[in-house]
């Protein structure tokens, strides 16, 4: 839907090439010593576009002869780590009518192969680290037909028929020119898979970028009108804004974080090193560049990067926001952020592939804030269980839900999209399996994912709030919690824990810390140890490898 009188429908390569044309001459993009324009990045993006639709690639049949969950562009899977090539790819591709998609580079063979069959991929951009994985699996593809391959430090030759990605950016401009691109023009992303097998989800790139990335200005519920605006508004920003990019762009948190610093004429840095996260350069990138935001996504990016500041000597001083969205943070974390950067605002957000960004709250050092508690946008609500009707202040649990701008639906898959995305009360609602409780002020309690949440006894445990109560502990470093099957109880709570360095806790202990928090019935009745806690590049639990931790550990007493 367009924004309230305005008949501008938004799309994300004009809205890159939109600020492109009115701060050409400013720093896009800050990676390993090198610093791009976003004229020179625009100029990248649309060598690559030129390329795409010199192979034939774009869009086939237009979204008004089309379901929500039925695609009509060729779909091009992105398979890289962090660099100025994951965005030149993405937005390169919206220039030619060509969907791109995230490939997590964390794939083996056989999970490639599965994504790249659903998402029907006819081209893939990787890194030469990739190559011989992307080999392994060619022949088993017969519709990726395009190979285009980014040099790096491993050596590895081209693939027979591959490209290279620098070779192709001087492809000249087709004959008849480029498509002209469409604000129905699809956005795809793939959910991580963490708790189920991968599914695309469409949006209209209309929808995303007023939903999540930069259309409507935040704090604001009055969304951009035009591309005059948009312009004016990122050659008035004056170049001020800056984010430090560890979160990877394979993630959606990080591509929207990408986008809102575009709409802002802002600059983008990205740490040396994009395969392990180095806290000491992290920091010191962050004092060079006076970076003033700073995304993490949980305790597992923000405890290192913690440890480091309090360890360190750092100025600090330009940082503004520390952002935190995708996993939540700790007690302990929180506090400690919050006395060592004393003058940073810690604001967390809430959202998800099929929902866009949703509810945010924001603390100072000082305020007491409840843990996992958010203030609502003005289309975010929370829905009853039976998806009948909406829920009003005061009125309990149900799904977190939101309207209006949402995805059309998930690639392939009719049956969820009718269950994704419900008409409750004559209107189309996004309910991706958040529970949550809307409370008597209007402000929304997140509970927790329903796909990992426990039934123990007849009870239904969220892990989320359990999590939090062991993470009080300030032995804990990591923990995720699981439920594994139980003759008593059906399903047990069982805490993977990872402690910190030289540190340790008994199950007592830990039990101690519990009770001040949750009821006795949702502490864990088994703690298993672990070395590291394992979690996606982007910090979200991996909650399959949990269960398997849990399910062949020792059982506490």
């Amino acid at each position: 839907m367009a924004p309230m009188g305005s008949d501008t429908r938004f799309n994300l390569s004009d809205v890159f090439g939109t600020v492109a044309a009115a701060v050409p001459d400013q720093t896009f993009l800050t990676w390993r010593g090198r610093r791009l324009t976003y004229a020179e990045v625009d100029r990248r993006v649309t060598g690559f576009a030129n390329y795409l639709v010199s192979v034939g690639l774009g869009c086939r049949t237009e979204r008004d002869a089309l379901a929500g969950h039925e695609s009509g562009q060729d779909h091009l899977g992105i398979y890289l780590r962090n660099g100025n090539e994951y965005l030149e790819a993405m937005i390169g591709s919206y220039r030619a009518r060509v969907a791109p998609f995230n490939v997590s580079y964390r794939y083996v063979e056989d999970e490639l192969t599965h994504l790249l069959t659903d998402s029907d991929a006819v081209a893939l951009v990787y890194p030469a680290e990739f190559a011989p994985r992307v080999a392994a699996i060619r022949d088993g593809l017969p519709h990726l037909r395009v190979l285009i391959q980014v040099a790096d430090h491993s050596g590895h030759e081209l693939l027979p028929g591959a490209v290279d990605f620098e070779t192709i950016l001087a492809a000249p401009a087709p004959a008849a020119g480029l498509p002209t691109p469409s604000g129905d023009d699809l956005y795809v992303l793939y959910t991580g898979g963490t708790t189920g097998m991968p599914k695309g989800v469409l949006w209209r790139q209309h929808d995303i970028f007023l939903s999540s990335m930069g259309g409507r200005p935040w704090g604001s519920d009055e969304p951009l009108a035009s591309y005059d605006e948009l312009a004016d508004k990122a050659r008035a920003a004056g170049g001020g804004m800056s984010i430090m990019m560890i979160p990877p762009f394979m993630h959606g948190a990080a591509q929207w974080a990408a986008f809102n610093t575009v709409t802002m004429g802002g600059r983008i840095v990205i740490p040396d090193d994009v395969e392990r996260m180095r806290p000491a350069e992290v920091l010191r990138l962050v004092e060079a560049e006076r970076v003033l935001s700073l995304p993490v996504v949980g305790d597992a990016i923000a405890r290192p990067l913690l440890d480091e500041i309090e360890a360190g000597n750092y100025d600090l001083s330009g940082l503004f926001t520390v952002t935190n969205g995708g996993a939540p943070l700790s007690p302990t974390v929180r506090e400690r952020l919050l006395e060592a950067l004393p003058h940073v605002m810690l604001l967390d957000a809430v959202g998800a592939s099929e929902s866009g960004a949703q509810m945010s709250t924001m603390t100072t050092a000082g305020a007491d804030t409840a843990a996992a508690t958010f203030t609502p946008q003005s289309d975010t609500a929370v829905v009853s269980a039976d998806l009948d009707r909406v829920l009003q202040p005061g009125e309990g649990q149900g799904w977190l839900a939101r309207r209006d701008l949402i995805p059309l639906g998930y690639l392939g898959d009719e049956a969820k999209t009718a269950k994704t995305f419900p008409t409750i009360e004559g209107v189309r609602w996004s309910v991706p399996g958040d529970r949550a409780n809307v409370l008597p002020d209007g402000r929304i309690q997140l509970l927790g994912r329903d796909s990992v949440t426990i039934n123990s006894g007849g009870e239904k445990i969220f892990v989320e709030e359990v999590e939090r109560a062991i993470a009080a502990h300030p032995s804990v470093y990591d923990v995720v919690v699981v439920g594994r099957p139980s003759e008593r109880w059906g399903s047990e709570v069982v805490a993977v824990v990872q402690f910190a360095d030289g540190a340790e806790a008994t199950d007592e202990e830990l039990v101690d810390v519990c009770r001040t928090a949750i009821a006795r019935y949702k502490i864990p009745k088994a703690f298993i140890r672990t070395d590291k806690v394992v979690r996606s590049p982007a910090g979200k639990a991996d909650y399959r490898w949990a269960r398997e931790t849990a399910t062949a550990g020792v059982g506490s007493k």
